[in-house]
Formats: C-alpha cells, structure tokens, sequence
C-alpha cells in the first residue's frame, strides 16, 4: 500500500515537472530570454557588491550570464527528472543495470521530445547541446538516488546488527 501510494505521488510529481518543461518550452524565444535575464537582473541587484554598479555594467552582465543560467536551468529541472524517474523505478524488483538504462531512457526521450516541441516555437530553435546538457542533469539526478539509497540501506543494515 505504502509503495502504490509512492509511486502516485512520483508519478504526480514527474508529470508536474514535464508540464512545467512543456510550458518553458512553448515560451517563443524573446519571452524565454526575458524570463532569464530578468532572473540575472535580481541576482545582480541581491548581492551588495553587484547592486551598486553602473547600469550600463548590469546590462553586459545580464547579457555575458543570461546563457549560463538558461544551460543551469536545464540542467537543474532534469536533474529533478532524474530523481523523480530513478526512485519511481526503484520501487519495483528491479536488477540495478535495467533502472539505471530506464531511467536514464526515459529522461533521454524526453529531453529530445522537448527539444523537437522548441522546433516549433517562434524564436526557438532546437539544440543537440541542450540534450546533452539535459542527459548530464538526469544523470546526476539518478546517481543522487543511488547514492541516498545505498546510504540509507547501510545504516538500516548496521541498525539491525546493532539490535541482533
């Protein structure tokens, strides 16, 4: 009971995070850009050392970071994929090397899929690097379960030597 009401919820979750990939997809490329050198322009006024430049000086940073934080932002929402896919598999009888290909299978279609969606989007163009770039955030997504997994199952085992 306690495994299907799990799964629910990752399902769920994982469906939220592919509609929000979707919707950040189907932006055209000048409300994409927006969106990020906006992010940019806070962090910029947030830090004290920052906030106080010149605006023409915030302008060329916006403009130098404003591809570096849309490749972070990539990364990051598929490292969520990753997770989400990873501990969604590990809930089944499952051989290691079969939920790792999975997940990361799972993770590799769908990052092509968004890339095809941005094909046809006004001002977007799709791009091999970003699969790359979005395969690396599923991979990292998925050893960061294995990881916690393989921790928490050490300390369960050492519990239950402690308590024999």
């Amino acid at each position: 009971m306690k495994r299907t009401v799990l799964r629910i919820v990752l399902i769920i979750a994982l469906g939220f995070v592919f509609y929000t990939i979707f919707q950040f997809s189907a932006q055209n490329g000048e409300k994409s850009g927006g969106l990020s050198r906006k992010v940019v322009s806070k962090v910029i006024n947030f830090f004290p050392y920052t906030k106080d430049l010149s605006n023409n000086t915030k302008v060329k940073i916006v403009e130098k970071s404003q591809p570096i934080v849309r490749k972070l932002a990539h990364f990051s929402i598929y490292m969520v994929v990753g997770i989400l896919i990873m501990t969604f598999i590990s809930t089944y009888n499952v051989i290691l090397l079969k939920k790792f290909i999975i997940s990361l299978g799972v993770g590799l279609v769908y990052a092509i899929s968004d890339e095809i969606h941005q094909y046809f989007v006004p001002g977007r163009t799709p791009k091999l690097m970003d699969v790359g770039i979005d395969v690396a955030g599923v991979f990292l997504g998925i050893i960061i379960v294995l990881i916690v997994i393989s921790v928490f199952k050490a300390l369960t085992d050492g519990l239950k030597k402690e308590s024999n």
